[in-house]
């Protein structure tokens, strides 16, 4: 992940763009992020379905790698250890959402008050 940081450094420093300001930065993300979401507007595919259709695949590769180089961007002007931040919340949604928890209490039907769901509300009234 170092390597990966060092490279988009450069790549900002190369361009004069090391002092973004993050407010920017985060309007990338969700810009980006909704051009993600735009390949599956009208659609509700599965993930064999999209893992089958090349053209959406590399459309989400596309989109996937700018959302992703934006973050990065992110963490890096901010001086954020990527892999420690990823790390950390991953410890602390593993904790919040048991995977014994969760295997046995997903639901697939929209609309459906699932576990996940409820476990979130709970967090967020204590936020």
């Amino acid at each position: 992940m170092k390597d990966l940081e060092k490279k988009i450094l450069q790549h900002l420093k190369a361009r004069k763009w090391d002092n973004l300001r993050p407010s920017d930065v985060a309007k990338s993300i969700m810009i980006e992020g909704a051009e993600l979401l735009e390949i599956f507007q009208w659609e509700n595919l599965e993930l064999a379905e999209v893992k089958k259709n090349k053209e959406k695949m590399e459309a989400v590769k596309n989109e996937l790698a700018d959302v992703l180089i934006y973050c990065i961007e992110m963490a890096v002007l901010l001086g954020l250890d990527t892999e420690k931040i990823i790390r950390t919340k991953l410890s602390f949604v593993q904790k919040k959402y048991p995977a014994k928890l969760m295997k046995k209490n997903t639901s697939k039907e929209p609309g459906t008050e699932s576990t996940y769901w409820r476990i979130k509300k709970k967090y967020r009234k204590h936020a």
